[in-house]
């Protein structure tokens, strides 16, 4: 099996950033991992990918699925070397919450799925991902994660496969010792400083 150390990784290629940083949950944070760093290089992406693809050589799986933005990326990388079909799971278009299987893709009763996604934190769009995948009558094999910054925390009905674990600390702003060191507040995917 290929070695691969992904937190290395993501600290060599400048995705696990140090700072302060405003989260989309409003908590404030002293390391964010920035996924678009990773998926812009497509030679370190097909590294990881592999790295995930190897841990079911030996259980067939006939799709992978990943939620949009980042993990259809990575879904479709992980079919690719599966040799497989990959599939999306985006937004919903009827305004309402969560997200659906669109553009015509067909799944076959019983299908053996693979649900892969970039970052863990809260679980939502893997959770959102199974509950769309529910109403085709497949069989979920796990869900497979580059980054678990849970901390395992976060579990599912399925088993959850983890490249690595990353235990981050956040802070309500009115709590942050960042804030209070009074270091700038970045959003990430911004250049915007509070």
């Amino acid at each position: 099996m290929m070695s691969i150390d992904v937190l290395e990784t993501l600290r060599r290629i400048g995705a696990l950033k140090q700072g302060h940083f405003l989260l989309s949950s409003g908590r404030h944070s002293d390391h964010y991992v920035e996924k678009f760093e990773l998926l812009r290089l497509p030679v370190e992406t097909q590294r990881v990918c592999a790295a995930i693809a190897e841990r079911f050589d030996d259980r067939p799986i006939d799709v992978v699925v990943g939620p949009t933005t980042g993990g259809i990326l990575l879904a479709f990388e992980v079919a690719r070397q599966l040799g497989c079909p990959a599939a999306y799971a985006e937004r919903r278009t009827d305004g309402q919450p969560g997200r659906e299987i669109r553009r015509g893709t067909m799944f076959r009763a019983g299908n053996r799925v693979l649900v892969v996604d970039d970052i863990l934190t809260t679980g939502g769009s893997v959770q959102e991902t199974l509950q769309a995948l529910a109403p085709h009558h497949v069989e979920i094999v796990a869900v497979a994660v580059l980054v678990d910054r849970s901390a395992g925390r976060v579990q599912f009905e399925v088993p959850l496969i983890p490249l690595a674990t990353l235990e981050i600390d956040t802070y309500l702003p009115e709590h942050c010792p960042l804030c209070a060191r009074r270091l700038p507040l970045v959003k990430p995917g911004t250049t915007t400083t509070t």
